[in-house]
């Protein structure tokens, strides 16, 4: 998992074929509750690029999904928007990461 330094995740999205975004926030508690869930799930998909973007800090990354609330999950195939949904259950992350490997 990398987390986002710059604010290039379009690079990234258009750069491998299968992308995880998490996007949240410093002050995010379910932020920082479900990051280790994803980054585990990182470890476990070497073959899908993991980023976790600060919504606040990366303007650009966070306009290429919908982010209306934080944490959301962000899934993209081929350098575009599978689907992205906002939530705190361990659940929706992987119902996505399905959902983007199975699309």
């Amino acid at each position: 998992m990398i987390e986002l330094a710059e604010d290039n995740l379009q690079e990234i999205v258009n750069d491998n074929e299968l992308v995880m975004v998490q996007y949240g926030a410093t002050w995010c508690g379910n932020c920082k509750i479900t990051k280790p869930k994803f980054k585990r799930l990182a470890g476990e998909n070497e073959n899908i690029k993991f980023v976790y973007v600060d919504a606040e800090k990366q303007p650009n990354s966070r306009s290429l999904a919908e982010v209306k609330n934080l944490p959301t999950f962000a899934g993209f195939k081929n350098g575009k928007l599978v689907n992205s949904i906002s939530g705190n259950k361990p659940s929706i992350i992987t119902d996505l990461l399905d959902e983007v490997t199975n699309n």
